[in-house]
C-alpha cells in the first residue's frame, strides 16, 4: 500500500497507475442490501429469477454501488496521511460504462490527476476506473475531489 505523507508524494505520480489493490466480489448478498438501503429494487438487481431472462443474463449490480465501493477500493491502494484535514469535496465524471455482474469482482485502476493549490489550501484529484473481473470496459469511471486544509484551519 502507498503511504502519502505529503503532496508531493502524490505529485510526482500525476499521470501514473498506482499498483492495483484486491478484488472485490459483488455477490447477491450485498446487492440486496444495497437495495434495501437506497429502496431501489428493480428487478435487474433484485429478482434473481427474472433477471437470468433479462439482458444480462443475470442481476447486475446498482451503478451507484459500484460509485460507493470506490473509498473501500481505494483503501487497499493508498493512504492520505497528509498535514492538515482532508476533507472529501465531491466526485466528477461519474459513468457507468458497462453493468458489474452480480458474482464478478471488481477493482480500481487509480491514476492520480492532479495536486492543485486552492484559496483554502490544496486539492486532490484521482481518476478511479472500476475495473470488472472477466470485462473490457470498466463498471464506473469517476474522479475524486479531496481538499488538504492546512493545520491551523481544520483546528478552528
Amino acid at each position: 500500500m502507498l503511504r502519502f505523507q505529503s503532496l508531493d508524494d502524490i505529485r510526482n505520480l500525476v499521470g501514473t497507475v498506482l499498483p492495483y489493490g484486491g478484488w472485490i466480489r459483488i455477490d447477491q448478498e450485498r446487492v440486496n442490501r444495497f437495495a434495501d438501503l437506497t429502496e431501489d429494487h428493480t428487478w435487474l438487481h433484485v429478482d434473481v429469477e427474472r433477471a437470468a431472462t433479462g439482458p444480462y443474463a443475470g442481476t447486475i449490480a446498482h451503478g451507484f454501488l459500484t460509485l460507493s465501493l470506490i473509498p473501500l477500493l481505494a483503501r487497499q491502494v493508498y493512504a492520505l496521511e497528509l498535514p492538515g484535514q482532508m476533507v472529501n469535496y465531491g466526485v466528477d465524471g461519474v459513468r457507468f460504462p458497462a453493468a458489474v455482474p452480480t458474482g464478478r469482482r471488481i477493482r480500481s485502476r487509480i491514476t492520480p490527476r492532479a495536486v492543485e493549490e486552492h484559496t483554502r489550501g490544496h486539492r486532490i484529484l484521482l481518476h478511479h476506473e472500476v475495473e470488472v473481473e472477466d470485462q473490457e470496459r470498466p463498471g464506473c469511471v469517476a474522479d475524486t475531489i479531496f481538499f488538504v486544509l492546512p493545520a491551523e484551519e481544520s483546528a478552528a
